[in-house]
């Protein structure tokens, strides 16, 4: 293979190359572009022809000069060809981005969505600043994510490889160290979280990234199951936490929290029956009642635990000690 040919840029490249040159009237030939290039005149051609026939950009061959050029100007190269509609909902997108700032992920998706607005603006008219005021998002109680573990991580679960680090469990003083096989990073809540195999308890475990730290990734390549799925480890959860139990769990909301309750998708799950007087019953089908006690006393009175017995006896036994607290 010739060595030139393995260093040659990237179509999308050499077009827009091609492009920023007609742009400023600057004689533009084959030969020019062969050296500017590093390309045979074959790929110079076949990449005009395409901005020609395919982008509908306005190249022409003038026989005088010996050279192509734009028949009227032109702004930016059309990378993306959107529908106005299209564009609002990437505005939308745009937006809803700043909910995330300070995440791991928040400048690399500012930069492409950038790129893509960039490539329309001969296309569409629009004002970003006016259509993003139309539209605004808030999450409350954002995670925190340390890019530096979270890089670490991410690399671990591309390249399966075992990590070891230390976590501190909610309520621990001390951190314990552990070592496990990671299988994959989901943002669940608002906040990031590792499912891996912890290799001392040979099981699934779920660690919060805010809680991890001294991260250490291994040279130790391992295998992940054919059968693991984040959609299937998640299934049984109301939120985060799974577990091997199998709760039918029954709640019955009065009317002034009902509406609320009907206009989310609370779990995959979910079923919901309409009670008279306005009222309704939620049931969800769950492997573990933690979050769901949770998610029960955050509705105060509004909301009755009908069934298990078990998350009934959990959420009567918190109100009595909430009562304690605030008696004194």
């Amino acid at each position: 293979m010739n060595p030139r040919a393995q260093l040659s840029r990237p179509p999308l490249e050499r077009m827009m190359r091609i492009h920023d040159e007609l742009r400023r009237n600057t004689l533009v030939n084959c030969t020019k572009l062969v050296k500017a290039l590093e390309v045979c005149r074959k790929t110079i051609v076949r990449d005009i022809a395409f901005m020609r026939d395919r982008l509908d950009l306005p190249i022409e061959y003038d026989a005088q000069i010996q050279a192509y050029r734009y028949t009227h100007p032109v702004n930016s190269f059309p990378t993306v060809q959107v529908t106005e509609g299209e564009l609002l909902a990437l505005l939308v997108a745009r937006r809803a981005l700043e909910q995330y700032r300070g995440t791991p992920f928040h400048r690399q998706l500012e930069i492409a969505f950038d790129k893509l607005a960039g490539g329309l603006k001969d296309k569409i008219s629009f004002s970003p600043a006016d259509e993003l005021r139309a539209v605004s998002f808030k999450n409350m109680g954002l995670g925190k994510a340390d890019l530096t573990v979270f890089n670490s991580l991410s690399g671990a679960v591309l390249k399966l490889n075992e990590v070891e680090f230390d976590y501190r469990k909610p309520g621990s003083a001390a951190a314990e160290r552990r070592r496990v096989r990671p299988y994959h990073l989901a943002n669940r809540e608002n906040l990031w979280y590792l499912i891996a195999h912890d290799l001392e308890r040979n099981a699934l475990r779920t660690y919060a990234l805010p809680r991890l730290t001294n991260v250490a990734v291994t040279k130790q390549h391992f295998e992940k199951p054919d059968d693991f799925t984040p959609e299937k480890f998640f299934a049984n959860a109301l939120g985060v936490l799974g577990g091997d139990g199998n709760f039918t769990v029954v709640i019955r909301f009065k009317p002034e929290a009902a509406d609320l309750v009907r206009e989310r998708e609370w779990h995959e799950s979910q079923e919901i029956r309409e009670l008279r007087g306005g009222g309704l019953e939620l049931t969800l089908r769950l492997g573990a009642l933690a979050e769901i006690e949770r998610w029960v006393l955050g509705w105060g009175s509004s909301a009755e635990v009908v069934k298990p017995a078990a998350l009934r006896e959990k959420i009567s036994t918190a109100c009595i000690e909430m009562q304690t607290v605030y008696r004194q």
